[in-house]
This record gives C-alpha cells, structure tokens and sequence, in this order.
C-alpha cells in the first residue's frame, strides 16, 4: 500500500498520477483519511453532492495537497459517483 509521500514522488518522477476515490461528501471537513485495503484513496468533502460542488472541492483538496494548479486535476470517471477515477498531471 502506498502512502501519500510515494504518491508525490511519483507525481514528481513521471508528470502524471493517476488515482482512485472513495469520496464522502457532507462531511465535517475536507481532508485525506488515507488509503482502503483497495490501494484507493478515501476523501472527505464539506460540499453536498450536488452542481458539481463536491466535485470542486475533491479537485481544490487534491491541487493543494500534491502541489499543482486546479485545472491539473482531472476527474476522468465517476464525476456523479463517490468512486472516482482522477489524473493529476504536474505542468512545470
């Protein structure tokens, strides 16, 4: 299982990063919890699920924690789903 720092590394190394989301909305904060037996990545959002609101926020979570620009955050799959498919990609 990977932790959040060979994430980052892998992000530095190849450019791009691809995850998978487990995303529970409405909750206290937005913040990772960490990874499920299933190597993906449990999120938690403020934001009800509703106008793109959560999703908004899984891609502002996800910029500020790996270092990149909002518009690097790709939601490629599962954009109405609390399993998500997303791609980072590193632009400098």
């Amino acid at each position: 299982m990977a932790d959040l720092g060979a994430l980052k590394a892998e992000l530095e190394r190849n450019g791009r990063l691809a995850l998978t989301l487990k995303v529970v909305p409405k909750s206290s904060r937005n913040e990772i919890v960490g990874f499920l037996e299933d190597g993906s990545l449990k999120l938690k959002i403020t934001a009800a699920p509703e106008r793109g609101k959560a999703n908004a926020e899984v891609c502002d979570l996800l910029a500020r924690e790996f270092g990149v620009s909002r518009r690097s955050v790709e939601i490629v799959r599962g954009a109405t789903s609390r399993l998500k498919n997303v791609i980072l990609t590193r632009t400098d």
